[in-house]
């Protein structure tokens, strides 16, 4: 009787560590379960952009890579829009609007009073 009693625990762990070890390959494939931070990437950020984005929650705090990301991407998206105001408001780009504005009415006098009644 002992006998088979050591027998059925003797079973009974090989069988605990075959499934622990994964020999028995009853243990499904493990998925993320997490969605990655998603960014538009064909255009350039809107507010509504920001307002929807949610950060992943890790073990101490939120995910450094999508944070990481996200700042990265608000940086660049940032520097672009600063490139574009200061080509603006530079002073050729105001030079040449303001020439072509003034010779506009010199052309206008020169073609004479309008025929037109």
């Amino acid at each position: 009787m002992y006998f088979f009693l050591a027998l059925v625990i003797i079973a009974v762990i090989i069988a605990i560590a075959l499934i622990a070890a994964g020999s028995t390959d009853t243990l499904a494939e493990a998925y993320p379960d997490r969605r990655y931070l998603e960014l538009p990437a064909e255009r350039s950020l809107r507010p509504a952009d920001l307002q929807g984005v949610r950060l992943a929650v890790g073990f101490r705090g939120y995910r450094m890579d999508e944070v990481d990301h996200l700042l990265d991407r608000l940086a660049y998206e940032l520097e672009l829009r600063d490139i574009r105001i200061a080509e603006l408001e530079s002073p050729d780009a105001a030079g040449e609007d303001s020439n072509a504005v003034a010779a506009e009415p010199e052309a206008a006098e020169r073609a004479g009073p309008s025929t037109a009644t």
